[in-house]
């Protein structure tokens, strides 16, 4: 008997479930409890089976979430400490709701309503909306009350980038792919013809494992990065090796281990929460962190985007990316020539 095709799960409706499911617990979940049961982990989930595979799938997925700013929690059992089967999840309401004189007249909930609206059409699928419908009819007393309510978090969650239905396609067909890339640091896009190996998503970000025969090499291409469409060639010709998703979650989480940079972030201020929140982020000392990356452009990119709130210590070369940032910033605005005067970065 041929083995049951498990239906695939598009990673945003996963982590939208999550979100809502963690939202709804004042105990908490364990992990255990969360892979049976949300949507995403469930259809996966293998009683009493081998189950490491979706419990490294988790683990990515409480990163994704921290990383939208969601202040996820985590309870230990009382006499379990360390045991991280034990250890329950929740997402403290009170933390993640509006201030509560924040208050929204009819007319700016139905257009912040339909703003959501519109995202969703977009980012999650029928399956999610019919979801939060069910959610709102079984009464969603904030909405009712004129506040955003449950519609708020789903536009925090990213949509994935428009070059992956067409990569995921090429993968099942073992085709090749030729699209127009922009490397980090250029301006210009360049033409890449490449075999594609997996679709990964690391740090939240969605990136292309694909072996090049131009260059003999394998890399791994954020999908933010490819320009125009993506076009298939030499279908059921290049068939992607079995594991190679795996192997590329293995090395992009080595090079997160080996790459951090120290910074220093105004304390009390934004940077200051969702870079600590940031995964596997220390704190050297009050204001000082030491957070790890992959890709040195995307962390700079992101660094610059907190303004004064941050300062880069070291490495000198991290600073000097988000010192360039933030000339390339000034300039494209019109700002003057800062000649010898040095941002802050």
């Amino acid at each position: 008997m041929p083995a049951t095709r498990v239906p695939r799960v598009p990673a945003e409706e996963r982590l939208f479930s999550l979100v809502l499911a963690l939202l709804s617990t004042e105990a908490g979940l364990t992990k255990s409890e969360i892979l049976a049961n949300v949507q995403g982990y469930r259809q996966r989930f293998a009683t009493g089976g081998d189950n490491a595979s979706l419990e490294r799938q988790f683990e990515r997925d409480k990163d994704d979430v921290r990383d939208l700013g969601i202040p996820l929690e985590t309870i230990e059992t009382p006499g379990a400490a360390g045991n991280n089967q034990t250890l329950r999840y929740r997402i403290p309401k009170g933390e993640y709701d509006l201030p509560l004189d924040v208050r929204f007249t009819p007319d700016e909930s139905a257009l912040l309503s339909l703003a959501a609206m519109a995202w969703r059409e977009g980012a999650l699928s029928s399956d999610s909306r019919r979801a939060l419908l069910k959610v709102r009819a079984a009464g969603d007393d904030e909405a009712a009350a004129g506040s955003i309510g449950t519609a708020a978090y789903a536009p925090r969650l990213r949509a994935r980038d428009a070059a992956f239905e067409p990569l995921r396609s090429a993968l099942d067909r073992a085709a090749a792919v030729r699209f127009d890339y922009i490397t980090p640091g250029e301006h210009q896009a360049r033409r890449r013809e490449l075999e594609p190996l997996a679709l990964v998503q690391h740090g939240g970000r969605w990136m292309l494992a694909a072996h090049e025969p131009a260059t003999g090499g394998d890399k791994n291409y954020l999908l933010s990065r490819i320009v125009g469409p993506v076009s298939q060639f030499g279908a059921g010709q290049h068939p992607a090796p079995a594991g190679a998703g795996e192997r590329t979650l293995a090395e992009l989480d080595r090079i997160w281990a080996e790459r951090t940079a120290t910074i220093t972030v105004v304390p009390g201020s934004d940077a200051e929460r969702r870079l600590g929140r940031r995964r596997d982020t220390t704190v050297r000392e009050p204001g000082v962190l030491l957070v790890h990356y992959v890709d040195p452009q995307i962390l700079a990119e992101e660094l610059a985007a907190f303004g004064p709130e941050v300062s880069v210590l070291e490495p000198a070369d991290m600073r000097e990316r988000v010192t360039a940032r933030l000339r390339g910033l000034v300039a494209d605005h019109g700002g003057p020539d800062m000649g010898d005067e040095v941002p802050r970065g």
